[in-house]
């Protein structure tokens, strides 16, 4: 049932999954159409343009649906998705999985040279964003995909002004009035649940992000026992800050929402003083976000003139949370905390609304899924005793198979009995709660999202002033970590800047997420003895330059 460059589930794991319903057999129309079934008039999304209840998002979803179809949007066919926080993704998302289309997800922030990476690799028909949003304009960009790649031969654009040449998309919406024949279309394209429903970015650990696709039924596993896990119900109101196309805005947030009945707040603003307006205008009750947003609401200056009663629980991932924040959101906030440890390939891990503060300081608790298994494993993936460090590896329901067109890294990926290697260090206690130690691989965790260090070095290495470059984390206290290049100057007189070196990369087309934000120019690079960049030495070389401070800049 899989497409061609998707691994399909081992069959003796896929029958055991589904004859012992650890897979639910659903679908997101499905999901979508439970919940409008049983509560059309309660209101289901909000963003800053407005509302919809679930019966008005329901006949929006189904009218874009076929409106898609009508241009030729095929099953199966990759369409990426480049939509803000704004509740035009939910419906976009949902429609494209009425007619059997593959959402890939990017992000705002993704540059041209992530496009053009993820439609090379997906070969999409379809492309809808906005053609502006905030500094971005999109247009000079959309030309420039267009011309390296025929397969796309649909742009549809989002809240956008009339005259422009694509069609958008509200005009798809209002110029479809539903017949009973276009409602059997529907019925006829259901995918299968085993088949690929949303194809997502990375974060990466060599090159650019790689592309993760999950099926219906892996998906929405973890989607059922990671709210299970964080006691979401259909009396809560989630608020998302991260970017919803982002693994933890479409797991916590859009899945945790839509498959419990509860109202979805979208944001589109980082700003202490957005966020606690909306909290307490639309009476939101969790949030799951990342340590270093949390760290600005709990000392936010003017936290006391918002009323945010109603907030219950904060969700914290994709970075380390410290003792002293998680004191701060029970004494600043009022509210419960879990620490979570999650990844788009489905491994994931979370304590319990319940855990006693030491837990909560010392571990991201245990798996969200009970029939997911986690396991520390040595160089030579033997399974170690509880307490032991080794890597993470996992396997289950809700753990991918493998990254869209990446057969020649199965071996590397997955161990001989079928587990996911994270590439993270950690231990795991008697009572199956996991403590991240460490990172096997070269990644920089910076306000929870992962980031190349490789990617980064390849694209420093292009500058002619550059004889040798290595990327480390440095030690942030809002952020985590923040990026720190050391770099090896072909000449030592050049004058090379932070300033300078960030227009390069600019030009280059690279994300904001790669840009440095420290230089530390040597004469020699430190190696280890295989000839590589020591950087073990270079993070404990930081952290004298910084004094010690965890502050970072």
């Amino acid at each position: 049932m899989s497409i061609a460059g998707s691994v399909e589930y081992d069959l003796q794991d896929s029958e055991k999954y589904n004859d012992l319903r650890w897979w639910l057999g659903l679908t997101w129309g499905d999901v979508l159409d439970k919940a409008t079934d049983l509560y059309p008039h309660k209101t289901a999304v909000v963003d800053d343009a407005g509302r919809l209840s679930f019966g008005e998002l329901r006949r929006q979803v189904d009218r874009l649906a076929v409106g898609l179809a009508n241009l030729g949007i095929g099953e199966r066919d990759r369409v990426l998705i480049q939509i803000p926080n704004w509740k035009e993704y939910v419906v976009t998302f949902f429609a494209l999985q009425k007619i059997g289309a593959i959402p890939v997800l990017l992000l705002p922030r993704h540059t041209e040279l992530e496009i053009d990476h993820f439609t090379k690799l997906t070969e999409p028909t379809a492309w809808i964003l906005p053609l502006q949003y905030r500094r971005t304009d999109y247009r000079p960009i959309i030309s420039t995909i267009l011309r390296a790649n025929p397969c796309l031969k649909h742009v549809i654009t989002v809240r956008t002004d009339e005259g422009t040449p694509y069609p958008g998309m509200e005009d798809l919406i209002e110029q479809t009035n539903l017949k009973p024949a276009d409602l059997d279309l529907l019925a006829a394209r259901r995918p299968d649940p085993m088949e690929v429903a949303q194809i997502m970015p990375t974060g990466g650990t060599t090159g650019l992000p790689k592309a993760a696709p999950r099926t219906h039924n892996s998906f929405l596993c973890n989607v059922e026992y990671h709210s299970r896990a964080w006691e979401i119900t259909s009396e809560d109101t989630i608020l998302t800050i991260a970017p919803v196309s982002h693994g933890q805005g479409m797991l916590c947030g859009m899945g945790g929402a839509l498959f419990n009945f509860a109202k979805f707040v979208l944001i589109d603003s980082t700003h202490p003083e957005d966020i606690l307006r909306v909290v307490e205008t639309e009476k939101v009750t969790a949030i799951p976000t990342v340590p270093a947003l949390i760290n600005r609401l709990v000392h936010f200056d003017r936290l006391e003139d918002y009323d945010i009663r109603s907030l219950r629980k904060i969700y914290a991932g994709g970075a380390p949370s410290t003792p002293e924040l998680i004191r701060s959101v029970s004494e600043n906030m009022g509210c419960r905390f879990v620490s979570a440890f999650g990844s788009v390939e489905g491994t994931n891990a979370m304590t319990r609304l319940d855990d006693d503060v030491e837990l909560l300081y010392t571990s991201v608790g245990r798996t969200c899924c009970p029939y997911d298994t986690c396991k520390i494993i040595d160089k030579d993936e033997k399974e170690l005793p509880p307490l032991s460090e080794g890597e993470l590896v996992s396997k289950g329901p809700g753990i991918f198979t493998g990254y869209f067109k990446s057969a020649d890294e199965q071996d590397r990926m997955f161990t001989r009995d079928g587990f996911l290697k994270t590439g993270d260090l950690a231990s795991i206690d008697e009572q199956g709660n996991i403590r991240i130690t460490g990172r096997i691989k070269d990644i920089i965790l910076r306000g929870g999202e992962n980031i190349s260090a490789r990617e980064i070095e390849n694209l420093i290495s292009a500058h002619p002033d550059v004889q040798d470059v290595a990327v480390i984390g440095m030690p942030d206290k809002e952020m985590g970590e923040r990026i720190c290049a050391y770099i090896q100057k072909t000449r030592n007189d050049v004058d090379m800047t932070l300033e300078g070196l960030v227009a390069f990369l600019k030009d280059k087309g690279a994300s904001v997420l790669n840009f440095p934000e420290r230089i530390e120019f040597i004469e020699n690079m430190p190696l280890t003895k295989v000839g590589k960049a020591d950087k073990r030495y270079l993070r404990e070389d930081i952290k004298r330059r910084l004094g010690g401070s965890a502050d970072g800049l």
